[in-house]
């Protein structure tokens, strides 16, 4: 193997240390593959980003089970109170009073009151204010979370499911791809490509930074290939499959660029571990030319084809 080259980091902040067996420091979603313990409640809770990244389901089942709650505990406050201090119930069992008193409390919390049912004297009258504002501070938060969510830039690129080794020009070389599926834009696009493995005879690993053919294009319309040329100065020269899966070698993948809808940067990460590459294939070109224009079959991103390499 030729000798590594001397990169500008030498672990991306992921550590030099690993445990034996497929460990794997960045999942394939982009999330980093790191337990934390012995950390206090209010220190690891980020009430924030929780309800910002959450999925929307959650997220509206959060938010209508908050509403649901806050309506039952201020209606078992009125019928405490008495629900002879709210004008227009007629309700005899305990069961109807607490209707009653359940959807007075719906109509107080969003300031709606229909009017058939107020509140009367000064407890009464404090609950329902009490209320009031519980409600307009509730539905404001849910409207800037909401509004969070749907301005929140992310960089949804797709990426292959694997990686290849595939033949590149007389040589040899490492590929995976990524496209874009959404309809805005992504202008400026940068790719960074990591490579780390376990030194030999040793729990140590080794990162370093691989030369792609190309880490930025300007426009992002197509498919992207992105290809590590196996020269001699790269550091996958002469490594047989069975040694990046015995080092367990991992591709760290990090990418940027700026999004036109929200007119700010946007990052995507992802991996790929020795597992996960195909050798001897490439990848099918998926780009037609059509009479209406350029056709791209996105659900075919992962489409290889058996090929020789190179000696």
């Amino acid at each position: 193997m030729a000798k590594n080259i001397k990169t500008e980091y030498n672990d991306l902040g992921l550590g030099t240390k690993t445990s034996s067996g497929s460990f794997r420091s960045l999942n394939k979603d982009g999330t980093f593959n790191v337990k934390k313990t012995n950390v206090r409640f209010f220190e690891r809770f980020n009430f924030f980003h929780s309800l910002i990244s959450m999925p929307w389901l959650n997220f509206f089942s959060l938010i209508f089970l908050g509403y649901f709650v806050a309506n039952l505990i201020f209606a078992s406050i009125f019928l405490i109170i008495g629900v002879e201090h709210l004008t227009g119930i007629d309700a005899l069992s305990v069961s109807d009073k607490f209707i009653e008193a359940f959807f007075f409390s719906s109509q107080t919390i969003t300031t709606l009151g229909y009017g058939r049912v107020a509140p009367m004297g000064i407890l009464a009258n404090t609950v329902a204010a009490i209320e009031s504002m519980v409600g307009l501070l509730f539905f404001a938060l849910a409207t800037g979370l909401l509004y969070g969510r749907f301005s929140r830039p992310l960089g949804k690129i797709k990426y292959s499911s694997h990686a290849v080794l595939a033949p590149y020009q007389d040589i040899n070389a490492f590929m995976f791809r990524v496209v874009n599926p959404r309809s805005s834009q992504l202008l400026e696009v940068e790719v960074n490509v990591s490579f780390s493995m376990k030194r030999e005879n040793s729990e140590l690993r080794d990162f370093y930074t691989l030369e792609l053919e190309r880490n930025k294009i300007v426009f992002f319309p197509y498919m992207w290939t992105i290809v590590h040329p196996i020269n001699e100065a790269s550091p996958l020269f002469k490594i047989k499959e069975a040694e990046l899966l015995a080092r367990n070698a991992e591709f760290i993948v990090m990418m940027k660029a700026f999004d036109e809808s929200f007119s700010q940067t946007v990052y995507s990460r992802s991996s790929y571990n020795a597992s996960e590459i195909k050798w001897g294939e490439k990848f099918v070109y998926l780009v037609k030319w059509e009479e209406e224009g350029v056709s791209v079959d996105v659900g075919k991103i992962d489409e290889t084809e058996k090929v020789q390499l190179n000696k």
